[in-house]
């Protein structure tokens, strides 16, 4: 009877649960059972629903007013009053080198393609051609001297370094003393006429090197310029040329008087340099040919009497080389 009694309550109460489920909201229960204080070991909580009043934290501002700071000291680099000038200046100097940059490259280029007419000089051009192929050929001499210089300087050497094992080895050995003794001065001989020949070798190389890698060098250093004078005046001249045969219009006015002043200017420099060139060609060729006669007999005279065992020839030959070492030279070139 107990046991049925108490089947029956249960079902009650399942029945009672289930019809308070359907008319309830669970999240407001739980919401409910939360808030109410429950005392315990650990104390009582405090309901999370109505919370107690927090202390008071100052709110940031909404807005921030910021006022521009002033000063009297200028920030900016100061000028003087020549700066905007100078930058003009350089401006136009920027631009006209452009401009001419430009036409000669133009003009280079239409003379290669033949699209324009160049200024020919023949005479002059073929003086410097002869120029170049004299230096070229110079170069070679140079180049065999200095290598001539160098091996006879280890022969030199070697002579020395030998007659010091003769002279060494005849105060060793007794029985052979003449016969080092002998050929110990035959290579203290060989040694001195080979050191006068050495520097009779360097003081032609030296005076060729003057010839090929200065005088003739500056010499072509001007003919460079002259070409690129030539060019610009060529280029100048096309663009006058151009101008004049335009329909007569303001502008095409404006642009043949601007073209006439560069062109007189270009062409003003063009003969000046042309006539350095012819200048400076013909003084090169006469002093070429009177130094190097005096270099090549000399130089012959020393290596033949070196060879043919002249010591006095030899040694009158490296006077005449120091001689003109130290008194003063009779030409530019030498200078």
């Amino acid at each position: 009877h107990f046991e049925t009694q108490t089947g029956a309550e249960l079902q009650t109460w399942h029945t009672f649960t289930r019809m308070t489920s359907l008319t309830s909201n669970p999240m407001e229960d739980i919401e409910n059972m939360e808030g109410e204080y429950m005392e315990g070991s650990s104390g009582h909580r405090r309901n999370r629903s109505n919370p107690e009043p927090e202390q008071t934290r100052p709110q940031p501002p909404r807005s921030l007013d910021f006022q521009s700071a002033t000063s009297s000291i200028s920030l900016t680099t100061p000028s003087s009053p020549g700066d905007g000038l100078g930058k003009t200046t350089k401006l136009e100097n920027m631009k006209n080198w452009t401009i001419s940059t430009y036409k000669c490259s133009r003009q280079s280029l239409y003379e290669k393609m033949g699209k324009t007419s160049k200024t020919v000089d023949p005479e002059l051009e073929d003086q410097i051609d002869t120029l170049r192929n004299t230096q070229k050929k110079y170069s070679e001499i140079l180049r065999l001297a200095r290598a001539l210089s160098s091996h006879f300087y280890n022969l030199v050497q070697t002579q020395n370094s030998l007659g010091e094992c003769f002279t060494d080895l005849a105060h060793k050995s007794p029985e052979l003393q003449q016969e080092f003794l002998y050929n110990a001065e035959a290579q203290r001989n060989l040694t001195k006429n080979g050191q006068h020949l050495l520097a009779s070798l360097n003081f032609f190389v030296s005076s060729v090197n003057t010839i090929v890698n200065k005088t003739m060098e500056d010499s072509l250093l001007t003919v460079k310029q002259y070409e690129t004078a030539r060019v610009e005046y060529d280029a100048y001249r096309t663009d006058l040329e151009f101008y004049a045969a335009a329909k007569e219009t303001e502008a095409n006015q404006m642009k043949l008087s601007e073209t006439q002043v560069s062109f007189n200017n270009k062409k003003t420099e063009f003969e000046k340099l042309r006539s350095d060139v012819q200048i400076k060609l013909k003084f090169l060729d006469e002093n070429r040919v009177k130094v190097m006669a005096k270099q090549l007999l000399l130089f012959h005279t020393a290596v033949s009497a070196y060879f043919s065992g002249n010591q006095v020839a030899l040694e009158e030959c490296v006077k005449q080389f120091a001689g003109k070492i130290k008194s003063p030279a009779t030409s530019w070139i030498e200078q």
